[in-house]
């Protein structure tokens, strides 16, 4: 009850506050309407390529690859100030597991495409951040569908897709933006972006913000979260200009909880969360944890690039980029369970902690961009490069050899799993086991894409990527690995017809991604052999439009992705408990997309999208548990007025649809549909923006072998005055 009051006090004070500056609001504004609404269009309708992801500019409609993208006006516009939140504006993406903090792969999953994934670059370059990614050095998010082998190699992204961050770049003139906000479960946040130009050819340029909060199921966490993200723009000359930036997160924070192991054969015949809740009287809201376990995780990326206009058709790129990620602390996870003694079911409380762990990415690429346009409409894009990345993992895990206790799932006294127990826990060596990974990874690689126009309506592309993984030996655990070198090629094909120029088109392409495994346990005697490397193939096609000056952009397209030389476990062993596997296994996915961004009526825009996949384990002919839901639905619909005495204010409504999720071959998280509202006035001066998230307080779970719980009801009123 208290809560309720608190968070009804907090929403009418920003409301009030929202009404007072809308009865000053003056009829004449220094923007006028016409600008404002080209701004509406830039921020929710246009679908433009960028560098970045593409390594050279392409526009939507002669691009034969799927992509969607995120502008940082919609951020501001939802409220959103998390990368994790952005994502629910984008087609065929579905969260998986929130973020745990700790090294390497700590950061959120997701699915695209039946496969899982994770934010793996920035500004195209290899930079995963393992914790919450704030979204305050965001400038645009963007998400390339299906395989992306050819131009990102192996050890980037998944089967499904790429997702990058672009982030701000200094400007040539003076302004910046401080805010601050204050919502639901006890969450307090400051944030400043400032552009300030040294000369008339050096600009400057810093964001950073800080952020406290609890969670919903422990409002008093004080989970702290900081970044601070400079970068330097240096016009050397018309031809050469310099960029260095730099990020850096450093996060507090304490988990959610993971529930793992479930199954109808340990709960009594009970097959998913929503009747884990009723029957078992499992505590949605409960951490079913005691005070101060809390992960630390640190994020920095280093980011330099020389770009270098050599002549009107040619340009060089150069990038240096380094990325680091760290974590120590403690990561507590649970499992259920039916008692049939008692009658009762039961949470098992366990820790897997990291200790001091480290992992990092050393990356330089270079690439050459060659753009000629010749008569009668027939032109040629060309980017050529090459790329040396080292991998380095330092990483170690400590667990306790057995579970801390069992509670009862309602009803009980949690607290006693807390920080002062683990730690004289890990006192003693003998409570616990540690297991490293102390890995090294060079990988080498050359690639070339091309996208030929022979006339003004007809766009082909082709692409090919060799690269070279030299492994240098390693040790998991007890286990020592093998060094192995190893090599493969990557192409790529794709063909854009445009059936009404610049409007509307037809497009298909070949997408080609890989996976070096290294050696794998081969037979029961213990021998190893190197398996060939793993393959991922997309057939796709589809259309694409962009109509009415760019207000209306749709994609549609089916998509059909075949893995093979997977690895397959037989349930054997070896002497040594080393499992046995075999290179025999392959994965299906195949599913279609339709995602639309429109600006059709003054003021109205709408992005949406629907998206269906069906991934299946052709060794099983089950669906991964990995593959996320079925179907997958999105919307966002944004009134703003662009004229009269309250121009500049705006309202949103939103929503994410999700189907059944299996995530372990027979246990569900249920479907769900979760509702979001939001209203923002924006000034010259200033803007006040509120937001509701979820405002049906809907119990849902995400997870993949897993179930975590989703936050419930929150609201988020935020003031900022700009200069």
């Amino acid at each position: 009850m208290q809560k309720n009051k608190s968070f009804m006090k907090k929403l009418l004070v920003c409301a009030s506050v929202l009404g007072s500056v809308l009865s000053f609001a003056q009829e004449k504004d220094t923007v006028n309407s016409k600008s404002i609404e080209e701004v509406i269009i830039n921020k929710m309708v246009k679908k433009l390529d960028t560098e970045s992801s593409n390594k050279m500019p392409i526009s939507f409609i002669e691009n034969p690859q799927v992509y969607s993208s995120i502008d940082r006006g919609i951020l501001e516009n939802q409220n959103i100030f998390t990368v994790d939140d952005a994502y629910r504006n984008v087609t065929g993406l579905q969260k998986m597991w929130n973020p745990t903090g700790r090294a390497g792969d700590g950061g959120s999953f997701f699915v695209l495409r039946g496969f899982p994934s994770q934010a793996s670059t920035r500004n195209g370059m290899v930079a995963p951040v393992t914790s919450t990614i704030d979204a305050i050095n965001v400038e645009t998010l963007e998400f390339l569908k299906g395989p992306v082998g050819t131009l990102y190699g192996s050890t980037v992204a998944s089967y499904g897709g790429l997702i990058n961050r672009v982030t701000k770049k200094p400007q040539q003139d003076f302004f910046g933006a401080v805010s601050a906000s204050a919502g639901s479960y006890n969450t307090y946040r400051a944030t400043a972006d400032i552009n300030a130009p040294i000369t008339k050819d050096l600009f400057f340029r810093v964001n950073t913000a800080y952020t406290n909060e609890g969670n919903f199921t422990k409002s008093n966490a004080g989970n702290q979260y900081t970044t601070f993200a400079p970068s330097l723009t240096w016009n050397v000359s018309n031809k050469v200009q310099l960029n260095v930036d730099y990020e850096l997160f450093r996060n507090r924070v304490t988990a959610n909880p993971y529930f793992f192991y479930l199954s109808p054969k340990t709960l009594n015949g009970i097959d998913n969360m929503k009747d884990l809740e009723k029957v078992a009287g499992l505590d949605y809201k409960e951490s079913y944890t005691g005070k101060d376990l809390y992960m630390t995780a640190r994020n920095s990326n280093i980011f330099g690039n020389a770009k270098w206009k050599i002549t009107d058709n040619i340009t060089s790129n150069t990038y240096i980029n380094n990325s680091d990620s760290y974590s120590d602390g403690y990561n507590p996870y649970f499992s259920v369970a039916y008692d049939v003694a008692s009658s009762s079911y039961n949470v098992a409380r366990a820790d897997q902690s990291t200790n001091d762990s480290k992992k990092s990415w050393f990356q330089i690429q270079q690439n050459f961009n060659f753009n000629y346009d010749f008569s009668n409409g027939m032109k040629n894009k060309t980017v050529a490069g090459f790329d040396y990345m080292r991998t380095t993992e330092r990483l170690r895990y400590k667990y306790l050899n057995s579970n801390f206790d069992t509670v009862a799932a309602s009803g009980a006294d949690y607290s006693g799993m807390n920080a002062s127990a683990l730690s004289a826990l890990y006192a003693n060596s003998a409570n616990f086991s540690t297991w490293d990974y102390l890995r090294d990874l060079n990988t080498y690689s050359g690639y070339i894409s091309n996208l030929f126009s022979p006339i003004a309506n007809l766009h082909i592309m082709a692409g090919l990527r060799y690269e070279n993984n030299d492994y240098l030996g390693g040790i998991s655990g007890p286990n020592t690995e093998k060094a192995f070198n190893q090599s493969a090629f990557s192409p790529k094909a794709g063909i854009v017809y445009e059936i009404v120029k610049d409007k509307f088109s037809v497009f298909g392409n070949y997408q080609n991604s890989f996976k070096s495994n290294g050696y794998y346990t081969s037979d029961v005697a213990g021998n190893t052999t190197l398996s060939d490397p793993e393959r991922g193939n997309q057939f796709e096609g589809g259309f694409k439009a962009s109509l009415f000056k760019n207000r209306f952009n749709a994609t549609v397209s089916y998509y059909n992705i075949k893995v093979k030389n997977q690895l397959l476990y037989t349930g054997e062993f070896t002497p040594n408990f080393a499992s046995v596997q075999q290179q025999a296994a392959s994965t299906l996915s195949k599913g279609f997309e339709l995602e639309v961004n429109a600006y059709l009526v003054k003021g109205f825009s709408l992005v949406g999208g629907l998206a269906y996949n069906d991934t299946v384990d052709e060794s099983t002919d089950l669906r991964p548990t990995t593959a996320g839901s079925f179907w997958n639905a999105n919307f966002n619909l944004a009134y703003q007025f662009v004229d009269g005495k309250v121009k500049g204010l705006g309202f949103g409504f939103g929503g994410n649809y999700a189907s059944d999720n299996n995530v372990t071959g027979d246990f569900i998280l249920p479907k769900y549909f979760v509702l979001n509202a939001n209203a923002f006035y924006d000034a010259k001066k200033f803007r006040i923006g509120v937001k509701v998230d979820n405002f049906t307080n809907e119990h849902y779970w995400t997870g993949y072998s897993t179930a975590n719980p989703q936050i419930l009801a929150n609201f988020l009123g935020t003031i900022a005055y700009k200069f």
